[in-house]
């Protein structure tokens, strides 16, 4: 069997898409380069995150998924985002990470959880990168 030559990566077309939500066309650029292939809508605000919108729900999806694990056990911020938005539709659930991380600090302040890195309890507000969520 011949060595398979690796395949040239496709680049994405950099033309216009249309907004989900309003319908307005928008355009390629530096900043969305990373995620042009599934972004769906022009704005933040035309996806619906907007900040502190889905506080609340975000933070019951962090105790309730804490509490059916059991103590001890752990959860990444996007088990409680994809819960929220979506596991189906990967842009739905992306938006909510960071809204995720932020529910995280507040219950840390709340004195409910502790957020882990490689199994030590680490500073909620500092942290970066990869995060573990825990019951205190």
């Amino acid at each position: 069997m011949p060595d398979k030559k690796p395949k040239r990566e496709k680049e994405t077309p950099r033309k216009e898409k249309l907004c989900k939500t309003c319908g307005q066309p928008f355009a390629w650029s530096e900043k969305r380069a990373r995620d042009w292939n599934i972004a769906k809508y022009c704005s933040l605000r035309c996806s619906g995150y907007a900040a502190g919108e889905r506080g609340a729900e975000l933070e019951a999806a962090i105790l309730g998924l804490l509490v059916e694990r059991g103590c001890g056990k752990t959860i990444c911020p996007s088990e409680a985002a994809k819960l929220v938005g979506g596991a189906e539709a990967r842009r739905d659930w992306e938006g909510l990470m960071e809204p995720a991380r932020e529910a995280a600090r507040r219950l840390v302040k709340a004195g409910r959880i502790v957020v882990t890195q490689h199994g030590r309890v680490v500073d909620a507000e500092k942290a970066t990168g990869a995060v573990r969520l825990m019951l205190k």
